[in-house]
């Protein structure tokens, strides 16, 4: 089993759009292997995706509503219908906010071997695969919130508020 460390908000990989995968190799596999003992490695994790372990590569894993797997290369189709439940990140460890998305959605992508692979979810499946798609395209939750509530998450940010693993965990 190899857990990789989480990389933290502030590191510059988590704000880089993750190159599209275009071999479906060994070192691939190995990727998706070593994501999913980091997903399963520790307790009330929903997804990691390859730049929260430091690889620019559009590949995530996901373990939410009873259901686990990993997607390459997604894109998504989102219902209009909203949710606006609590959401948080490993890469922004302790912080949870409101976070506004689409109730249902759809991922296009690939697997492992270059199959063409479908998931569909609603609720926190739905969360799940697009949050784990915004880290593959640069971006946190966090960017999603508006208002009081994104300037609220900021200050707690700046101040270190979140549970750091360099904060003595």
């Amino acid at each position: 089993m190899t857990m990789r460390p989480i990389r933290i908000i502030g590191d510059p990989v988590l704000r880089t759009p993750s190159e599209p995968v275009t071999s479906f190799d060994a070192e691939l596999r190995a990727l998706v292997t070593d994501l999913m003992d980091t997903l399963l490695g520790a307790p009330g994790r929903a997804g990691v995706a390859a730049p929260q372990i430091g690889v620019n590569a559009q590949v995530f894993v996901y373990d939410a509503d009873g259901r686990r797997g990993h997607m390459i290369n997604p894109t998504l189709e989102l219902s209009d219908e909203l949710q606006d439940d609590d959401e948080g990140c490993l890469s922004i460890p302790g912080l949870y906010f409101p976070t506004p998305r689409a109730l249902h959605a759809t991922a296009h992508g690939y697997d492992q071997h270059g199959e063409p692979l479908t998931i569909t979810g609603s609720g926190f499946l739905a969360r799940a695969l697009q949050h784990e798609t915004d880290h593959l395209r640069g971006r946190l939750y966090v960017d999603t919130l508006r208002g009081d509530t994104r300037r609220r998450a900021l200050r707690e940010i700046r101040a270190g508020r979140f549970d750091s693993p360099s904060r003595g965990r």
